[in-house]
């Protein structure tokens, strides 16, 4: 009878301690990913349940794209092609968002400071991460100034902070234009504004809803001259001079400040697209860029690498992943730098 006795009580211990174990063992991290195509409009694309909290940020990342961009184009590819899909595995919840294709950074920040709104009041975060590419860097770093209680971070890939040579170049050129009534630049601001409302529209976005588009308003963002005034009016901890350092402190009105890019215009040879970007990258003159920006101008905040072996499709993952073979992959630079952001409590 002891002995009886004694093996139920051992295998109470052990069911009770089993018990605890499961109740104490992770439990998975449920993260999601959101396309957000109109002001107040965000639908669940996928979920999954996370083993893993690498990314497990305390805000959600919210995602910007770049001029000539868009969020999910007929439902299937990802401007950030492949990103937030790895980033939920690793239990981080990602939002989308859809601007003007073709506008200027005031213009497309305040339509990308609506959705952060609805973010925040769908998650009920009180804040998000904002991780913008190239001109949405702009953008995000416009939210960031005028609603900075909204923000937790900014994080710009291949921005131009203090200018391109590229968007110089097409401002000249199209100022330059000598045709009767200019009408090479007419027919050049007629496509890219047909480019943008359709992007719109392969986004999902309603018809009745499509966004403005405006050529000439690209240009008081993104040309060296009138950044400068942007700079002035939407401030960030950038270099005080071109290609300096950015300030040793990345937070500015209680916002972190992070950025990176890449250094190279052709990275593999079977990505048409290369191809492009190092003709446009011509336009620099010799200084190393990725086809839009150079790593000088591409620095705020807390600088991660702005010399990857990438051009500026590359930092996307894009064209279709036809990425560098000899630098480390796109999606996994995001996924680190995912870690970065919930280590510093963001």
């Amino acid at each position: 009878m002891r002995s009886l006795s004694n093996a139920l009580r051992l295998f109470t211990a052990s069911s009770t301690l089993l018990a605890i174990g499961i109740m104490a063992a992770p439990m998975a991290q449920a993260s999601s990913y959101y396309n957000c195509n109109t002001p107040h409009g965000c639908s669940k694309i996928d979920s999954t349940d996370s083993h893993s909290d690498y990314g497990a940020t305390k805000y959600p990342i919210v995602m910007a794209h770049g001029f000539l961009g868009w969020n999910r184009l007929l439902n299937t590819l990802d401007y950030f092609n492949g990103v937030p899909q790895v980033l939920m595995k690793n239990g981080t919840t990602v939002f989308t968002t859809k601007t003007s294709s073709v506008n200027s950074s005031e213009v497309r920040g305040e339509q990308l400071l609506q959705q952060v709104r609805t973010i925040e009041a769908l998650m009920d975060s009180g804040k998000v991460n904002l991780v913008g590419h190239s001109q949405g860097g702009f953008d995000s770093r416009y939210v960031a100034t005028v609603a900075a209680d909204k923000i937790a971070s900014v994080t710009t890939v291949s921005t131009p902070h203090q200018g391109t040579k590229t968007a110089d170049f097409a401002v000249e050129t199209l100022e330059n234009d000598n045709t009767p009534n200019k009408f090479g630049t007419k027919v050049f601001e007629a496509s890219l504004v047909a480019v943008g409302l359709s992007l719109d529209a392969l986004s999902a976005v309603p018809l009745d809803q499509l966004q403005e588009q405006n050529v000439r308003n690209v240009a008081a963002t993104t040309s060296t001259a009138s950044n400068l005034a942007f700079n002035k009016k939407y401030p960030a901890p950038i270099p005080s001079s071109y290609c300096g350092m950015p300030p040793t402190n990345n937070v500015l009105n209680g916002v972190g400040y992070y950025s990176w890019s890449g250094s190279q215009t052709f990275t593999n040879a079977l990505d048409p697209s290369d191809y492009l970007l190092t003709l446009l990258g011509k336009t620099h003159e010799g200084e190393a860029n990725d086809g839009f920006v150079t790593p000088c101008s591409s620095r705020v905040g807390f600088v991660i690498r702005d010399d990857y072996r990438m051009n500026h499709l590359d930092s996307i993952n894009q064209l279709l992943g036809m990425t560098s073979w000899r630098e480390t992959n796109p999606l996994t630079v995001y996924r680190n730098h995912v870690n970065r952001l919930k280590n510093a409590g963001y």
